[in-house]
């Protein structure tokens, strides 16, 4: 049987910042707005939203948002969630590609949202060979 500690019974945190070390849960919207980066250390865009398969309750991909300035010419691409590493410390996501696989990956606009189940299939598929 797990014991309850202080801070679950009272709601108060007792036990500083870092309580969730190693990192084992998020909140969606501390995901939300999170930078990407590559190995190289560069941006490679922000996390717009999340995608959830609401068959089995798990994260299927992020919607990266890339490029673009003041709204203009911004892409948005599905990365697949295993794709992603969470780097605790920076508060930031890894992604092990370059900018140019990104801007080559089959994306989308904000207003012109494709067919969720369609699209994740064609890019789970670039994802797997790139």
């Amino acid at each position: 049987m797990t014991t309850l500690t202080k801070d679950d019974l009272t709601g108060i945190n007792h036990e500083g910042p870092d309580k969730n070390r190693p990192l084992k849960y998020l909140t969606a919207l501390s995901i939300i707005g999170d930078s990407v980066y590559n190995n190289h250390n560069e941006k490679m865009g922000v996390i717009k939203n999340i995608m959830i398969d609401i068959s089995d309750g798990q994260i299927s991909y992020y919607i990266i948002e890339f490029g673009g300035f003041l709204g203009m010419g911004t892409k948005y691409f599905a990365i697949p969630f295993k794709l992603l590493i969470v780097d605790s410390i920076k508060h930031a996501y890894h992604f092990n590609q370059s900018k140019e696989a990104l801007e080559n990956a089959p994306g989308f606009d904000m207003d012109h949202w494709p067919d969720t189940n369609i699209h994740y299939d064609r890019v789970y598929d670039y994802w797997s060979f790139v």
